[in-house]
């Protein structure tokens, strides 16, 4: 205990319809930890919930280029040339790669115009 950075304890009551709407915001943001979430609201007045499935989604087309290019490399080495489909293939899956990332980046700046 006298290791703690965090020493002082706080406290106060509520009512049941508060604790469900404090358990129901909690919920909405997925946050499952009281402390925490208290703890941010006290300090900074609001939480930001980030959704992470575009940038999921991202990181996957970003591993099938990554596939993509070591294959043609391969390829490239054994027959010493590359087609031009494959070419076309990675150009077509880095255009996707970067249409999510514009997505991404137009998510935070919503984000950012909130905050």
């Amino acid at each position: 205990m006298q290791n703690l950075k965090r020493k002082i304890n706080m406290g106060f009551r509520v009512t049941e319809e508060e604790q469900q709407l404090v358990r129901q915001r909690m919920d909405d943001l997925g946050i499952r930890n009281l402390r925490a979430y208290l703890l941010k609201m006290a300090l900074n007045g609001y939480v930001i919930n980030l959704d992470m499935s575009e940038i999921n989604e991202c990181s996957r087309l970003l591993r099938t280029v990554s596939n993509n290019v070591n294959q043609i490399a391969r390829h490239a080495n054994t027959i010493g040339a590359v087609y031009a489909d494959d070419m076309t293939a990675i150009k077509n899956r880095l255009d996707e790669v970067w249409q999510q990332q514009n997505k991404i980046i137009n998510s935070l700046a919503k984000v950012i115009e909130v905050v």
